[in-house]
């Protein structure tokens, strides 16, 4: 099996779960993340795992396959509207926190409520499954937070835009992705 060049850091995050480069497997991510990973910087080093979809949830997979809790990351799509104009972003912190929506998001977007996006709308605007969406792939325009710690954490496990897959990559990969902003603070204690 050829890998990126450190597969073995990124396997030391992901309990008994068998990575494959990311790129040499692009039918187990949802259709936006495979067409976005090719032009991404970070593809090279990405790597994916198929999962059972049952345990795609964090602690099912924690519990199933001893990946590592303070390696995992969780990305969630908030929305939030200003003078009848919705402003729409996708915040990535870890699993071991929450992101801080009402504090560091709203006055992010420069909105005065900031709240999750209906799942009906999160999958239909990302093309991605509900606790699978991840950063890489969002509609162009959508803005990207990244919480500090993921951007510098080594690898993570985040979803690959299907419930039967994660991807494995650098947390500086994602805070590299185009629109990303990194925020100290992003993600509370949960």
């Amino acid at each position: 099996m050829s890998a990126p060049a450190d597969l073995a850091a990124a396997a030391a995050v992901c309990g008994d779960l068998v990575l494959v480069p990311a790129l040499q497997r692009t039918d187990l991510l949802a259709a936006p993340v495979a067409a976005a990973l090719p032009g991404w910087a970070g593809a090279a080093a990405a790597a994916v795992t198929e999962i059972d979809a049952a345990v795609a949830d964090t602690a099912a997979l924690v519990a199933a396959h001893g990946v590592a809790a303070e390696a995992s990351a969780n990305c969630v799509v908030v929305a939030g509207k200003r003078d009848g104009q919705e402003r729409t972003a996708a915040c990535v912190v870890l699993a071991t926190t929450r992101a801080d929506v009402n504090g560091a998001v709203k006055r992010l977007l420069d909105v005065r409520k900031a709240s999750f996006l209906p799942v009906e709308r999160a999958v239909a605007e990302t093309g991605m499954e509900f606790g699978g969406i991840t950063p890489l792939g969002l509609p162009t325009g959508w803005r990207v937070l990244v919480d500090a710690a993921v951007a510098r954490a080594g690898y993570v496990v985040i979803g690959s835009g299907v419930r039967r897959s994660k991807l494995v990559v650098r947390g500086a990969d994602l805070a590299a992705l185009p629109g990303a902003q990194v925020v100290p603070g992003l993600g509370l204690p949960a």
